[in-house]
């Protein structure tokens, strides 16, 4: 860590997981009151830390660690077949990469979103201000990848760039057509942005073997996992 910064840590209190059944899951949150700047969030990112919204977390259950954080070396990714054919399905798309803020278009296709995949949970509902909360940050060096077919916004990838690769920090898409497999497909072009801007890592969030939810992360490879203080080849 840079020994210019010194952070203060909080946990926050136990709630019901949202991945585990019979799980009480526990957040290690930055200091909120100070003033968060990239520099910073460059250190703690390769430390297993995630953003949400202006929040700097990590998962801090005392009795589990099943929440691992993941990440990809994209120069040592080659493209499966499978993922080939991914990129191929997608290919009639347009993809455009524009600034990280708020926009009504963008809000209403991730209220169709969460109320088709997640409209049993916490998340249910969104307003503009939990949508807001929840993905922009005023500090953060955030981009959308926008994805549209004709015009029609097929789909929303933000991502945080930081010094060492390219955050993915949520992806929501038009429920009509999940075929496509728009989330998989986000994920191929970010790890090929990272790439392109000599990056070294796209880092994908927590994966977390027994949640399907989760555990998807684990087809991208080779991946890595940062355990015991350390990032390691996730075998």
């Amino acid at each position: 860590m840079n020994d210019q910064v010194k952070l203060n840590f909080f946990a926050s209190t136990p709630e019901p997981c949202s991945y585990l059944d019979n799980r009480k899951s526990v957040s290690a949150f930055a200091n909120p009151h100070m003033d968060m700047d990239m520099g910073t969030y460059n250190e703690l990112i390769q430390h297993g830390f995630r953003r949400s919204g202006g929040y700097i977390y990590r998962p801090h259950c005392p009795q589990c660690k099943e929440c691992i954080s993941v990440r990809v070396p994209v120069k040592r990714h080659h493209y499966s077949r499978s993922e080939k054919r991914a990129i191929k399905r997608n290919a009639d798309l347009k993809i455009s990469v524009i600034p990280g803020r708020y926009r009504d278009e963008h809000f209403d296709l991730y209220r169709r979103y969460i109320d088709s995949r997640h409209n049993d949970g916490s998340m249910a509902n969104p307003s503009k201000s939990d949508y807001h909360r929840f993905l922009i940050s005023d500090w953060a060096d955030t981009l959308f990848f926008e994805f549209r077919l004709n015009r029609i916004l097929m789909s929303v990838a933000v991502c945080d760039v930081t010094s060492s690769g390219l955050s993915a920090v949520y992806t929501f898409f038009d429920p009509d057509h999940e075929s496509r497999s728009p989330g998989h497909f986000a994920i191929l072009n970010q790890i090929h942005e990272t790439r392109s801007r000599d990056l070294d890592y796209l880092y994908l969030g927590y994966w977390i073997r027994d949640c399907d939810k989760m555990s998807y992360k684990r087809r991208y490879k080779p991946l890595e996992a940062y355990l015991d203080d350390q990032w390691v080849a996730l075998d």
